[in-house]
């Protein structure tokens, strides 16, 4: 059992995205939900207050904390994608479920999470530092979703 389990607030969506992304991700799955037993600031006895999740293999908790706080960018889940197929996958679920676009790989889900679809060949890329990690670097500032093509293209110069 391990120790860490990242905690994510939700006004009241809670359950609801932990079953999107467990849909949606590889080795993700919905555990317990809990629910209040007394009256909360957020919400009422009887509602859902937590649910244990998986993205990825990565244990999260998920609480129905009400309006207090919202997501930020300061804290993404970065997902390896190993072709465009896949890339493209995870992007349109999560921009097509009411989430919108940024800026070099990095999209919101409708409930204000940040993600980073970040394919494999990006990654190695930019560990090659150098020239190739540059152009790499460059042709990924122009862009929204990754195109894999494209940083191929620019690794090759």
């Amino acid at each position: 059992m391990t120790k860490n389990t990242i905690c994510l607030w939700y006004a009241r969506d809670a359950e609801e995205a932990a079953r999107f992304y467990a849909r949606t991700f590889p080795d993700s799955a919905v555990g317990a939900v809990r629910e209040a037993p007394t009256d909360f600031p957020g919400g009422k006895a009887g509602d859902v207050l937590t649910v244990e999740f998986t993205v990825c293999g990565v244990r999260c908790l998920a609480i129905n904390g009400g309006d207090a706080f919202k997501q930020s960018e300061a804290f993404s889940f970065q997902i390896d994608t190993d072709d465009q197929a896949e890339t493209d996958r995870y992007w349109d679920a999560i921009v097509g479920n009411g989430g919108e676009e940024s800026a070099c790989g990095w999209c919101k889900d409708r409930w204000g999470l940040s993600w980073q679809i970040t394919p494999r060949v990006l990654t190695q890329a930019m560990a090659a530092g150098g020239e190739v990690a540059k152009r790499a670097f460059a042709a990924m500032m122009k862009m929204r979703k990754i195109d894999i093509a494209a940083i191929e293209a620019a690794v090759r110069g």
